[in-house]
């Protein structure tokens, strides 16, 4: 195929610019099909390394252009899984294979190549490449199709054969990248994820910032591991985060900690915007006790026990950085107020409210907190004042 060896330039040029798989395969799609290869479909498919995501798959149609597709985890993601080409090269130790179309009765029946019959495709071919390493990265899967009469010749074939190593080395490395930055912002958080890969890495980098602090804790929840199974337990300490973490995320929080039952998250202000902070902090603890009322509602209905929850939200200058060993190390928030803040959650009950705030973060509220009184917290020098939430917004 004539301009192979400018083709394989410029998937390993992309392959190290690029980190976007999408405009990878389109950019290849095009490029084959200005130089004469029929394509009718072209698709690179990986597993993927994510809490929500089994794997992902992009196709490029002529004529549509591209596609996603990313299979959940679970039985559903499982089952389509089972009905593709991929899940039939694996079970059978193959890393090749082609088959003719339309389908008959002899070809397996895989919905990807029902479709591409509807679609008047002659031919389909797929091959996976793995990929070094022992993760569940383990390789790529690549498959074209066309609609040329009597299907792909074998120059055509020697071509698609011809580009594959250079395609998985592009695929390899814009995987491995996207699944650093995606696994590393699961676990630290969107914001903090974006610190660490920048270099942040060494034991004590980090600023002083300030913040908005918000502080959750489920009531009484170690009582229930005495009473019930473990797994029961965990499912229930998950569903409960959710409730309370998607409202932070959403309302533009970083979630630093899960803390045994309890969830630490930080707003940092900005541009000297401290009513903004605390009004986005304020949002999202109103809708995080109203997604746990809802999350108690349907439990009590099915005979299970409620959690509560209780809030706290404060507001001053913390450290934000690395802190550990030299090879472990957390990046969290350190200071006076975080401490300040988990000592307030135990007044809750006394005050008979669960959404708490310190005096600095009520007078950014505009009047959403009542005066509850001066009240000792245990290691602070200085009594706290100490506001409860009276619901209004």
């Amino acid at each position: 195929m004539n301009g192979l060896a400018d083709l394989i330039a410029w998937i390993i040029a992309q392959g190290l610019a690029a980190d976007d798989i999408d405009a990878l395969l389109e950019g290849l799609s095009l490029r084959l099909t200005e130089q004469g290869f029929p394509l009718l479909r072209a698709s690179i498919a990986m597993p993927s390394i994510d809490p929500k995501h089994r794997g992902l798959s992009v196709a490029w149609y002529r004529g549509t252009g591209i596609s996603k597709e990313a299979q959940e985890h679970g039985e559903e993601g499982e089952a389509l899984f089972r009905r593709s080409p991929i899940s039939y090269l694996l079970e059978n130790q193959l890393e090749f294979m082609r088959w003719s179309l339309p389908a008959n009765a002899e070809t397996p029946p895989f919905p990807i190549l029902m479709d591409l019959s509807d679609l008047g495709a002659t031919d389909f071919v797929i091959k996976i490449t793995p990929f070094p390493g022992d993760t569940a990265l383990a390789g790529a899967s690549f498959s074209i199709a066309t609609d040329q009469l009597g299907g792909f010749t074998e120059s055509q074939l020697a071509g698609f054969e011809g580009v594959m190593p250079a395609l998985a080395l592009a695929c390899c490395r814009i995987a491995m990248t996207r699944v650093a930055k995606d696994v590393l912002a699961v676990y630290t958080g969107e914001r903090t994820s974006e610190l660490i890969l920048t270099g942040q890495i060494q034991r004590g980098d980090g600023a002083s910032i300030y913040a908005a602090i918000l502080f959750a804790d489920l009531k009484d929840f170690t009582s229930l591991n005495e009473k019930h199974e473990p797994h029961d337990i965990v499912d229930w300490l998950n569903e409960h985060f959710d409730a309370i973490g998607k409202p932070v995320v959403e309302e533009g929080g970083e979630i630093l900690k899960f803390m045994g039952d309890s969830l630490l998250a930080i707003f940092p202000v900005q541009a000297a915007d401290t009513a903004q902070a605390c009004r986005l902090a304020l949002s999202a603890a109103q809708r995080a006790l109203a997604m746990n009322d809802a999350l108690n509602q349907g439990r009590r209905e099915r005979g299970e026990p409620e959690i509560l929850v209780d809030i706290v939200l404060h507001l001053g200058e913390i450290f934000y950085g690395n802190v550990g060993t030299d090879r472990r190390l957390d990046f969290t928030v350190i200071g006076r107020a975080v401490n300040e803040a988990s000592r307030m959650e135990k007044l809750a009950d006394a005050l008979e409210t669960n959404l708490l705030a310190s005096a600095p973060f009520a007078a950014q509220t505009g009047g959403a907190f009542q005066a509850a009184g001066h009240f000792k917290l245990r290691g602070v020098e200085e009594p706290a004042e100490i506001y409860a939430w009276t619901g209004a917004v």
